[in-house]
Order: C-alpha cells, then structure tokens, then sequence
C-alpha cells in the first residue's frame, strides 16, 4: 500500500469535524422532519464486519486479539503474537475493503428490524468508509435489502448527527458499535438518544460502561424494543 492510502486511514480515524462533503450528503437527504429520525451505523451495526475481517487475517497469517477495542495494537501476527505494524494495519484493511466491501452479510435480525422501524421512522445510514468503496457499500446494502440513505462520513460522528438533526424530526437515535463515537454524539448533538450497539460478545466484555448510552444493546430485538418504547413515551408526554 502507498503512503497516500495509509493517510487516508489515519485520517479517516482522526477527523473532530463535520467534512464539507459528509455536509453536502446530509443537506440532500430528503428527511420528514416529522418523524422520528434513527441515525444508524452500519460495520457491526447492519454488516459482519469484524467475521469478514478475521477470515481475512487468516489468509494472510495474522489473528485479531479482542483485547480492547481497536484494530492498531490488535491484530497480531499468528507465527509470533507480536502486533502487526500501523502501516501493515492499513494494508490489510484496504485489502479486505478491496475484496470485500460489496459482500458482507447482515447481523441477525437487522433487515427486519429496520423495515419494521421504517414505518414511524426516517432511516440514515451513516458510516466511516474511505469514498472509494463508496459504490460497493451502496451494492451491498441494497443486495441486502437495506435501501435507505447512505452518508459516508470521517473521524467522530457528532458533527455529522448534530447536523442530521436540524433537518429530522425526534425523538432521534445514534446506534454505533464505537465508544468514541457515541461519546462524540453525546458532546455535540445532547438531544440525540443514544444505543451504543455491540453483538460481539468478546468485544463486549472488555468495554467499559458508556454512561452516556441510553441502552448497551446485544441485539436487534433489544435495540427495536427500546426505540418503540421510546417513542411512545415520549407521545404519551405531549
């Protein structure tokens, strides 16, 4: 991999702002502004993406530790244990984006889950993906039967929730597998009522407590019920 594609990555990850590019998508999208809104990630959210990912690792002699939650530090090389270097973190990623961005499958429960929801709700999908894979992540949602929008975003997701908001209707619901991520909402969009969504159980175990998390959810039939619930109370309170 050329050092342009590891910048990518790294910037990918790092980036506290809402791009002008994420903003054009989410100024387009065609919101009620009625309805409530669920804001929804889509790695370990909608898609396997850590199962792809280790399958892939295998192929290329290297295992992922769930130690903590990251990648960097985690994947290891299977002949020693050592960690697998940044850079060689960032070429195994691309590759397995290259290979299998347009072919991961649904967690259980997601496809029903969202069509149901669908009926009171407004649907984004908004996910941390390098824009080359763009066309494919959009092939495999909708092999999937996940047709809703799709916003591509970089770094944290609290500039790009707290913008989605001003165009949706609430309640409105952040679902994302990532701490950072949901303590990112929680900083920069308070209103927003937030799922910190893990059904990984070897992760699970090793993230702490998200007191800004409204629900740590294990699945979809968790998270579906304490969205319906949600909204009725707050229908009930008007």
């Amino acid at each position: 991999m050329n050092t342009s594609k590891s910048d990518k990555l790294h910037e990918l990850l790092k980036v506290n702002a809402c791009d002008p590019i994420t903003t054009s998508e989410i100024d387009a999208l065609a919101l009620s502004g009625a309805r409530p809104v669920i804001i929804c990630d889509v790695d370990e959210v909608i898609f396997h993406f850590l199962g792809g990912l280790e399958h892939h690792l295998a192929q290329h002699q290297c295992w992922l530790d769930p130690a903590s939650f990251a990648l960097t530090g985690n994947i290891r090389h299977s002949s020693t244990n050592e960690p697998v270097s940044q850079a060689r973190v960032g070429e195994l990623l691309f590759e397995f984006f290259d290979q299998q961005a347009h072919s991961l499958k649904p967690i259980a429960g997601a496809r029903q889950a969202l069509q149901t929801l669908a009926i009171a709700c407004d649907i984004v999908l908004l996910t941390n993906l390098p824009r080359d894979y763009l066309e494919p992540r959009k092939q495999n949602l909708s092999s999937e039967g996940f047709d809703y929008p799709l916003v591509i975003n970089r770094g944290v997701k609290g500039h790009a929730v707290a913008r989605i908001n001003q165009y949706g209707g609430q309640p409105s619901f952040f679902l994302d597998d990532s701490p950072a991520n949901i303590q990112s909402v929680a900083a920069s969009a308070p209103e927003t009522i937030l799922i910190h969504f893990m059904q990984d159980e070897r992760f699970r175990k090793v993230i702490p407590d998200i007191p800004e998390a409204a629900l740590q959810a294990k699945n979809w039939g968790q998270t579906t019920t304490f969205i319906d619930d949600s909204i009725r109370r707050q229908e009930n309170s008007i």
